[in-house]
């Protein structure tokens, strides 16, 4: 049935064809996953081996310098997931948003492989300064003035346009794509998402595996060309594959309704104060205003409350955020201090992950120590979509998004509290002085004789609880949001996720000052004087609460939505 205002809703050009109008919405959305897969890998190409490029000799950056870009980059690529989400909402719509995307995609990843070359960098950022001699530090104490980042303006901006346009295709591409779908049954959409996240981590791999190693083992111009290739492929695809899109013209955006009725409810003299800007002669009854396009302020209220109640249900969720990204993080740092066998035997022990360069040998990136948790998401999504799912859909056992959203937290939970486990086992051996010494890079870890594949089952569930936990997490953002808010409410998903990883970075900030859990000023980059299994079970407890937390609110918000309903015995019923 089509909704209000479908009229001006465009449907492909070959869907009027009269055979098989399913295989075109099947085909488009094809299209759109391999569109997200390409972005995946462009993304993963640029932030993976970030640090590395800005501390390379080209630019010559303090390692905390090119750190600080990288956490800027990434912060902002989540951060701003609802710009991109309103502009689409209330004056582009999600076709044109995720078109001038791409296009700025294209532009701002150009700049990466410009500067990767002396001239281009020459060109965009100027000469490289000379670095002067400067007296000598009579104390110990004197503070030691940090050169000036080269290129850093040119960087950052393109770091900044890069985040906008990767958040903004974050958050309309997903809907975007739900919306090919949304005419094939009711269980599309959940398929849909299920074999995106699925895209998603393929173009992890690809990057990981291909486009990190070309640029840590032969060079950044080729490797950040590579992103640029994908991103430019990405783009032909979208518009190769306009004839057959559902497109749908933007309803106007109820952001700014909302806020007008959350300052009317929170604070109404202050509303009063300041009235709205309508001429006096337009103050009259809803009912006897003239007919404008958008939503009616009695849709303004009802969707106000809609988002009310969505909003719990999705802060809730970010202690989950904070758990998940530990994978990239702390779990790395207790790795570093596990024993990483050798792959290659014919070079020193103990220097697998960053072997020294060998003419007969490459090193094998770090950021391949994701893949554990990529793999598992590739093996796992189509075992539920194709035997799981459907399996509990015939047993009538089918959970809600809510309820699988409830047990990836669960598994969440046992992620770190399994890690937190494995630290105590770590430091037992470290507190026996049982260590070994391996070489990673240029710096010395002192390890325990514990093997780094004792990782694998946080590994292991972690990835599981990313399937139940963030693709029904999207599914839930994009059938619950109103229709005319569904991008600004796909961003802010998107942007709680990444405020999870704010709040745990500033968590291992705060407990690393001294006298914390994680202060460790004679480790010299090591853990062994810290504490991290209590950090480990502090996040376990905090997730145990908010679990719970969630649970109660998820119950409240199914039974809102259900509404008084007859007692009935779904279990008795033959389908």
């Amino acid at each position: 049935m089509p909704a209000p205002g479908a009229g001006e809703e465009r449907r492909p050009l070959l869907a009027r064809r009269p055979r098989a109008p399913r295989r075109w919405r099947r085909t488009a959305a094809a299209a759109v996953l391999l569109v997200e897969t390409l972005e995946r890998a462009a993304f993963f190409g640029v932030s993976a081996n970030l640090v590395l490029y800005l501390n390379s000799a080209s630019f010559q950056w303090d390692g905390q310098q090119a750190s600080r870009a990288a956490l800027v980059f990434l912060g902002a690529s989540y951060l701003l997931a609802p710009v991109g989400g309103w502009l689409a909402d209330a004056y582009l719509g999600r076709y044109r948003a995720v078109a001038v995307s791409l296009l700025l995609y294209l532009l701002a990843s150009s700049l990466l492989p410009a500067t990767a070359f002396a001239d281009g960098r020459r060109s965009f950022c100027g000469e490289v300064p000379t670095s002067t001699l400067g007296p000598a530090c009579p104390t110990a104490d004197c503070t030691r003035l940090s050169p000036t980042p080269y290129c850093a303006p040119t960087i950052y901006c393109g770091l900044l346009l890069l985040a906008l346009a990767a958040s903004s295709i974050r958050s309309n591409l997903t809907s975007f794509g739900a919306d090919q779908v949304m005419d094939l049954g009711r269980h599309a959409s959940r398929r849909f998402f299920n074999w995106l996240y699925w895209s998603i981590n393929v173009g992890a791999v690809l990057s990981l595996l291909v486009v990190a190693f070309i640029q840590q083992n032969i060079n950044f111009l080729l490797g950040y060309s590579i992103t640029v290739g994908c991103v430019g492929l990405a783009f032909f695809i979208f518009l190769f594959a306009t004839p057959i899109f559902v497109t749908k013209p933007p309803t106007g955006s109820q952001v700014s309704s909302m806020l007008k009725l959350a300052l009317q409810n929170c604070c109404p003299r202050l509303w009063h104060r300041h009235p709205a800007r309508d001429p006096p002669g337009t103050q009259t009854l809803p009912d006897q205003r003239s007919p404008q396009p958008g939503p009616s302020p009695q849709e303004d209220i009802a969707n106000f409350r809609v988002l009310v109640k969505i909003l719990p249900v999705m802060v809730t969720l970010v202690p989950y955020w904070v758990v998940y990204f530990q994978m990239q993080s702390t779990y790395v740092l207790q790795g570093l201090h596990l024993r990483i066998p050798n792959i290659f035997p014919d070079y020193p022990a103990n220097s697998s992950v960053a072997l020294r360069a060998q003419p007969r040998g490459y090193k094998i990136p770090e950021a391949w120590l994701l893949l554990a948790n990529v793999v598992v998401v590739l093996i796992l999504v189509p075992v539920k979509d194709h035997l799981l799912d459907p399996l509990l859909l015939r047993c009538r056992l089918l959970p809600s998004a809510l309820q699988k959203m409830a047990l990836g937290m669960f598994f969440g939970f046992a992620s770190v509290l399994v890690a937190g486990g494995l630290e105590m086992e770590r430091l037992q051996y470290v507190h026996s002085n049982q260590t070994v010494s391996q070489q990673i890079g240029k710096d010395m870890y002192y390890a325990a004789p514990l093997s780094i594949w004792w990782q694998i089952p946080q590994y292991l569930l972690i990835g599981i609880s990313e399937i139940f936990a963030s693709i029904p997490g999207l599914e839930f953002a994009y059938s619950e949001a109103p229709r005319s808010m569904q991008g600004a409410i796909m961003g802010i998903f998107f942007c709680l996720s990444g405020v999870g990883s704010l709040l745990g970075s500033s968590l291992v900030a705060l407990l690393s000052l001294p006298g914390g859990w994680l202060y460790c000023p004679k480790d010299f980059g090591n853990i062994n004087n810290c504490r991290l299994d209590l950090y480990f079970f502090l996040l376990a407890s905090i997730q145990a609460a908010t679990a719970l937390l969630f649970i109660w609110i998820a119950g409240r918000y199914e039974r809102v939505a259900r509404g008084p309903t007859p007692q009935s015995c779904p279990s008795r019923d033959r389908g």
